[in-house]
C-alpha cells in the first residue's frame, strides 16, 4: 500500500502513518530493521513545498535531514529518500502563472528566495512524477492561497482546491485533505471546484469545523475548516459531521447536491428550515 503527501511540510502525515505501519506488519515482517526499510523505501512518498520542508519532514520521517545519512533510520542512495523538492519556477501568461495564478510581478524574483511553484499543481500530468506509480492514499494539508496581485490574506486567491483537482488525476484509492470551508459557500475562483465537489458522490465523509481553532488552535481562518475522505470505489451519499462554534455536533447522511441551493448547506438544521419556506412560495428573495 503507497502512501504520498504531495504538499508535506512538517512530514507529520508521513510519520503518523510510519508509526501505524511499523506495529500493523509486526506479523508480517518481524525483523523491525527489514520492516522499517520496506515501509521508507516502498510505502511512503512525498513532495515538499519548499527546500526548508524537505528537511524538516526527512528529519521527521527518517530522522535526518539527508537520506543516505549515518543517521538515516533506513538507508538510501540519495539524500532525498522518498520525499522530493524540486526547484520549480511559474510559468507566466500575461502576468500571472497559468497553473496557480500567482502573480508575477510578487513572485518572479531571485533564485535566492522561495517560489513558492508547488511542483504537484505545476504539471499538467501529476502522474509523470513518480512515473505513473500507483497510490492508494494520498493526504495532505496543501498550501491554501497565493497572492495574484489582488487581494491579501483571505481575499487572496486560493490554490488548495487545485491540489484536490490533481490529486484526483491520479484516482487514488482515498483522498484525504484538510482545507478551508470556504469553498461550499462561495470564494474567489471556486465556484467550477465547488459544482464539481457537490456532483462527486464519491465523496464518504466530511468533518465541518466552522470553528478552525478546533483543528487549528490560535489560527483564524474565515468560514471554518473542514477535512474529508474521497474514495473511488465508493458512491453514495455523504456521511456528514458538523461541528458549530457553540460546540453542537450534528450529523446527516445525505448527498450534498439539492435542487433548492447551488451551495452546501452545512448544518443541517437548516436544511428543512429552507424547504418549508420553499414550499410556501416560489417568490423569494436572499
Amino acid at each position: 500500500t503507497k502512501f504520498l503527501d504531495p504538499c508535506t511540510k512538517s512530514g507529520v502525515f508521513l510519520r503518523e502513518i510510519a508509526k501505524r505501519l511499523i506495529d500493523g506488519l509486526a506479523d508480517t515482517i518481524p525483523d523491525l530493521q527489514e520492516r522499517i526499510d520496506h515501509i521508507m523505501h516502498h510505502q511512503l512518498y512525498g513532495i515538499a513545498i519548499t527546500r526548508l520542508t524537505s528537511l524538516m519532514s526527512r528529519r521527521s520521517l527518517y530522522c535526518s535531514k539527508d537520506a543516505s545519512g549515518k543517521y538515516s533510520l533506513s538507508h538510501f542512495d540519495n539524500n532525498d529518500g522518498n520525499i522530493r523538492y524540486a526547484d520549480i519556477k511559474h510559468t507566466w501568461v500575461q502576468g500571472k502563472c497559468r497553473y496557480c495564478g500567482a502573480s508575477q510581478e510578487v513572485y518572479d524574483r531571485g533564485s535566492d528566495m522561495e517560489s513558492h511553484a508547488y511542483e504537484f499543481i505545476h504539471t499538467d500530468n501529476p502522474n509523470k512524477l513518480y512515473n505513473n506509480m500507483t497510490f492508494d492514499v494520498i493526504i495532505g494539508n496543501p498550501p491554501y492561497q497565493m497572492s495574484d496581485g489582488g487581494g491579501t490574506g483571505d481575499s487572496a486567491k486560493p490554490i488548495y482546491h487545485l491540489f484536490i483537482e490533481k490529486a484526483k488525476l491520479i484516482n487514488p484509492r482515498y483522498l484525504i485533505m484538510i482545507t478551508p470551508s470556504r469553498w461550499m459557500k462561495g470564494g474567489k475562483g471556486l465556484d467550477d471546484f465547488r459544482r464539481k465537489m457537490i456532483d462527486d458522490t464519491r465523496l464518504k465523509e466530511i468533518y465541518d469545523f466552522e470553528d478552525a481553532a478546533e483543528c487549528f488552535p490560535g489560527l483564524h481562518i474565515d468560514g471554518g475548516v473542514n477535512y474529508f475522505l474521497w474514495g473511488t470505489d465508493y458512491s453514495g451519499p455523504v456521511d456528514y459531521k458538523y461541528k458549530s462554534k457553540d460546540g453542537c455536533i450534528l450529523q446527516s447522511k445525505r448527498y450534498l447536491k439539492v435542487d433548492f441551493s447551488d451551495t452546501v448547506i452545512r448544518d443541517p438544521r437548516q436544511i428543512t428550515i429552507i424547504k418549508k419556506v420553499r414550499e410556501q412560495t416560489s417568490n423569494s428573495y436572499s
